[in-house]
């Protein structure tokens, strides 16, 4: 497994695969990986014949009371689970390799479906990860791109970027990783205590509820009333608990397919998850 910290080393190392027209897949990453990112690269293995991982913590995504010099940089340790599962090539650029030393005049921005839920919480923040995917999707090249649906609205976010701006990139969603007590896989669980580690499954085990419940024909502002008082009860504190189409769009009875999804402070650190229920005509 080749490790590459610039541009030009990258371009160079994918060279081979580009003329024998090898498919390359690739795995954006802010580091700090756990299992549902090591999912992510075995699908990618799966499918393509190079599979490349960036880690790069990214500055313009954080917003200023948001923990950028705080995130966990482990790349040694990131390098050693990627070798193990698979990947050809690790892209760990600076700061300044990816930004330069001139001001960036360009944003990217993805109206609508940013405009709540997280992009309510985290004003900034999907259009500082439009720059940087587009950026490295530049940079990559990559014949297919894999995102954790743990991060949905991520996802739908650059999904809808993708077809925009007409990129010859096909975006894979992959299954939320989960512990075996349901919590969602996520870096920040590292943040959690001991106590608050044994409280936070009540968030699946909520959204799992609501969705037998949904399927038993109980009203939809009823099953997210019992989330939002379920996780309140717990002592979580909650950003937002809402149901959406798998588009994005808000709807208010269960007449199709939604995804349910919550965010939540469990002491200091912020919790996410969704759970899509299907609908039976």
């Amino acid at each position: 497994m080749k490790t590459e910290t610039t541009i030009q080393g990258l371009t160079a190392s994918l060279s081979p695969a580009r003329s024998s027209r090898k498919s390359i897949g690739f795995i954006p990453t802010m580091g700090n990986l756990h299992q549902g990112h090591l999912n992510l690269v075995r699908e990618a293995r799966k499918l393509c014949d190079v599979v490349v991982v960036s880690i790069f913590v990214n500055p313009i995504q954080f917003g200023p009371n948001e923990d950028f010099d705080n995130y966990p940089r482990t790349l040694e340790q990131d390098r050693h689970l990627l070798a193990e599962v698979g990947c050809d090539i690790v892209f760990a650029p600076s700061v300044e390799q990816m930004y330069g030393k001139q001001p960036r005049l360009t944003n990217i921005s993805v109206s609508d479906i940013t405009n709540d839920l997280c992009g309510l919480q985290r004003p900034g923040h999907f259009d500082g990860v439009a720059v940087v995917v587009t950026k490295l999707f530049n940079i990559v090249q990559p014949n297919f791109a894999f995102f954790g649906q743990k991060d949905y609205q991520q996802l739908a976010v650059i999904k809808q970027l993708v077809r925009d701006l007409n990129m010859a990139i096909e975006v894979i969603g992959v299954p939320i990783a989960r512990a075996e007590d349901g919590l969602a896989l996520s870096s920040r669980n590292g943040y959690l205590s001991e106590q608050d580690r044994q409280t936070a499954p009540v968030i699946y085990k909520s959204l799992k509820t609501a969705e037998h419940d949904l399927q038993a024909g109980q009203a939809l502002s009823e099953v997210l009333a019992q989330i939002r008082a379920s996780l309140t009860d717990a002592g979580l504190v909650i950003d937002y608990v809402e149901a959406r189409s798998p588009m994005l769009q808000k709807v208010d009875q269960f007449d199709q397919d939604v995804v349910l999804f919550v965010a939540a402070k469990l002491g200091k650190t912020r919790l996410i998850d969704n759970l899509q229920v299907k609908h039976s005509a």
